[in-house]
């Protein structure tokens, strides 16, 4: 990713009871997925994020009741490579292009591993052209690509609790392995 971040804001969605009262926890996954779909569909804030055709991009947008989210932008090739988000739902929308996540259908411990060998059956493969999203719960295990060669694609992501870190691993065949721990001001 190659600039720094920016925060930018995305309308918030009604209040459920119409009165816009403070709730005391933080966003559930469906409205973070509610969020990322309205951010996905908003053209005026995806025309904001500059493309790179070399690396993505980013910008910080302002998530609902405190979680964290990010406009995303992925040139033809690159992706994430495989990573955790900890202890944060996630929920992810492609406003353009198509994007693939690769995930697990397991969960990891926490900690105490460096090397763990998958059993067959976990691999799962979702597809998400421009208008689709999806959300997760904590201690999900994915890579998201655009494996196009020839088109652009944009993300909107947001993830509650903010993001303590991330865990990235390697994989060959049906062993993972966990390559580095990522805190916030790694991403700075």
């Amino acid at each position: 990713m190659s600039q720094p971040a920016q925060h930018l804001s995305v309308p918030p969605a009604p209040a459920a009871d119409g009165v816009g009262a403070p709730r005391s926890s933080g966003p559930t996954a469906a409205e973070l997925l509610d969020f990322v779909r309205r951010a996905a569909a908003d053209e005026e804030l995806i025309a904001v994020l500059p493309r790179d055709p070399e690396g993505r991009t980013w910008l910080r947008l302002d998530g609902p009741r405190g979680s964290e989210a990010w406009l995303i932008g992925w040139p033809p090739g690159t992706g994430t490579g495989w990573h955790d988000h900890a202890e944060s739902l996630g929920a992810f929308a492609t406003a353009e292009g198509e994007l693939t996540e690769y995930s697990l259908a397991v969960r990891l411990p926490s900690s105490g591993w460096r090397s763990l060998e998958l059993n067959d059956g976990v691999d799962r493969e979702r597809r998400l052209p421009g208008g689709s999203a999806r959300a997760f719960g904590a201690h999900h295990v994915h890579e998201v690509l655009n494996e196009s060669a020839t088109e652009h694609a944009v993300s909107v992501h947001a993830y509650y609790p903010p993001l303590p870190l991330m865990r990235r691993f390697s994989r060959s065949g049906a062993v993972l392995r966990l390559e580095q721990v990522e805190r916030p001001e790694d991403w700075q």
